[in-house]
């Protein structure tokens, strides 16, 4: 669905969006781990590629689980904790008699086929501190364009959508050409974000539903035994 976005005054648009970028980095600081349908769509080697929806549970300091639920891959799953199992993701793939389980490290070239970023960039926070970190370098040069659309509903929460174009002069220092973040109203905290190359073409779409913080996850949810297809 197409968004219309205006204009807004930079020094406004300044205080919002830092002060809401702000309150989810604190929020998610203060979150120990979460669940969510993790959306996915994804632009590789010039090709866009299907949506993948994803469930995922991640637990701090970095724990992650994975299953795919529809899209390319449905039926993969995927386990990761830094320094377990060598540093590498236990990964279970449909086949077509059972499953084939492998051992892969993060950022091998079978691990990165069909993906823009590794397992070990995964979660909020991470996409939090990469805009909170690349706007910085830009306030008060006048180089950032803002605009805002009108609330609208995604994934059943009340967003609104923030759109954040960066200087096109600035291609090799910048993370995209434009991005737009759609904000949940009732946390101040983004819960999809598209980001368009210097083409103007998107390249990422990632989407948080059913986000739940502080999901009570301990560290037995993350035992290599959950990949058995269970998701609690």
């Amino acid at each position: 669905m197409a968004i219309t976005l205006v204009p807004i005054c930079t020094g406004q648009g300044r205080i919002d969006l830092e002060e809401w970028l702000c309150l989810a980095k604190e929020l998610l600081e203060r979150t120990d781990s979460y669940t969510a349908i993790f959306h996915k769509r994804e632009r590789i080697r010039d090709t866009l590629k299907a949506r993948e929806t994803v469930l995922l549970k991640f637990k701090k300091p970095f724990m992650v689980y994975m299953k795919w639920i529809d899209g390319p891959g449905k039926g993969r799953e995927v386990y990761y904790v830094p320094g377990w199992n060598d540093n590498r993701m236990l990964v279970r793939e449909p086949a077509l008699r059972g499953t084939v389980t492998l051992n892969l490290h993060p950022k091998s070239p079978l691990a990165m086929q069909g993906s823009r970023h590794p397992i070990t960039e995964v979660g909020l926070d991470r996409m939090v501190t990469l805009f909170e970190n690349h706007l910085q370098k830009r306030w008060g040069s006048n180089e950032v364009e803002l605009k805002r659309g009108q609330k609208e509903v995604l994934f059943g929460r009340w967003v609104l959508p923030v759109e954040i174009v960066f200087p096109k002069n600035r291609r090799n220092d910048s993370y995209c050409y434009r991005s737009i973040i759609s904000f949940d109203l009732e946390k101040k905290i983004p819960i999809r974000v598209r980001n368009f190359d210097w083409e103007d073409r998107l390249v990422e779409d990632y989407g948080y539903e059913a986000l739940q913080l502080n999901a009570g996850l301990t560290d037995a949810d993350f035992s290599p035994s959950i990949l058995r297809g269970s998701f609690k």
